[in-house]
């Protein structure tokens, strides 16, 4: 039977491992509180920061889609406190669609703040729509520039149908319905109605560049022939505004606008809810959490590639079979 002294120590140990118990419970829960709200923080994109003064850079990267996520991000620096926009562009284009929606949004914002285009690697085809929305533009030397045309593009399967002896049978009101299929040769009038889409769009683009870039007549044919340009060609054809980096469009805004100097330089990020984001971006937000910057590259990498694959309709892009 144990003792006095024994009963002691043993409620006493039992008392300690109560507030241990407690403690790593509590430690726990705080931990889960705080990082759910750096994830939230990290997704929303929001801060301090961006309620004082500065230069907003939003990044328009990889294939333009027009997507509810950026349009909102366009949107919430044209009513932030930034003085002025720097948007940062490296892609090849997109939908046509995705890129006119892009391209109107910019223009709002550009109505309440003064936006200059930044090219990266590449504004080509969509992208370069995207640069026109802005004030100015300013590419880096070796930076691939315009690519001015629309295509649409469709994969024909009939002679490997034919070769294994399979036949699609369809019942349709008129002859150019879902046409064309991909499942038999395409017929001239479709061919036809194709070429009329595409041409259509392509005046749309041609008439935005002669808007928006003053190119006429025998110098617009030139551009819009479906090639890129160095950013130095791009110079000489008036596609751009200047040669240089982030420092030169960041001198545009102060020299040309009156944005005040030494301004802050704030990354504005989409705005994405945890239930849009497929298996890759979750893992990709908590590996950032985490510190792992470069699992959570090749996660986000993985997950962008996948717009590349359902892309459907006119395009606006550079080399649309060669894009990584």
């Amino acid at each position: 039977m144990a003792g006095p002294e024994q009963t002691s120590d043993y409620l006493l140990d039992r008392r300690n491992l109560r507030r241990k118990v407690t403690f790593w419970r509590v430690a726990a829960f705080v931990f889960l509180i705080v990082a759910a709200g750096a994830l939230l923080w990290r997704l929303t994109g929001a801060g301090p920061s961006r309620l004082q003064p500065h230069i907003a850079r939003i990044s328009i990267d990889g294939i333009i889609t027009g997507d509810r996520e950026t349009l909102t991000l366009i949107d919430d620096v044209a009513n932030s406190h930034a003085a002025g926009v720097i948007l940062s562009i490296e892609s090849p284009g997109g939908t046509t669609t995705g890129a006119e929606r892009l391209y109107d949004h910019i223009r709002k914002l550009s109505e309440k703040k003064p936006v200059v285009a930044l090219v990266g690697g590449m504004a080509a085809s969509g992208g370069y729509i995207a640069a026109m929305g802005a004030d100015h533009i300013v590419a880096q030397g070796n930076s691939l520039v315009g690519s001015i045309g629309v295509l649409f593009q469709f994969p024909n399967v009939s002679k490997l149908l034919d070769t294994v002896g399979v036949k699609m049978e369809e019942v349709k009101s008129s002859p150019l319905k879902a046409a064309p299929n991909g499942y038999e040769p395409t017929s001239p009038e479709a061919r036809a109605a194709l070429a009329a889409l595409v041409k259509d769009s392509f005046d749309w683009f041609k008439d935005l560049v002669r808007e928006r870039r003053d190119i006429n007549g025998e110098a617009l044919d030139q551009v819009a022939d479906g090639r890129v340009f160095t950013g130095r060609q791009a110079l000489s054809l008036r596609l751009i505004d200047g040669l240089g980096s982030e420092q030169d469009a960041i001198a545009w805004l102060e020299q040309e606008k009156h944005i005040g100097k030494h301004l802050p330089v704030r990354d504005w990020k989409k705005r994405r809810r945890l239930d849009g984001l497929g298996l890759l971006g979750m893992a990709a937000e908590g590996a950032a959490l985490m510190g792992l910057e470069g699992p959570a590259l090749t996660l986000r990498k993985l997950e962008a590639s996948r717009e590349e694959w359902f892309l459907d309709g006119l395009l606006s892009i550079w080399h649309a079979d060669l894009v990584n």
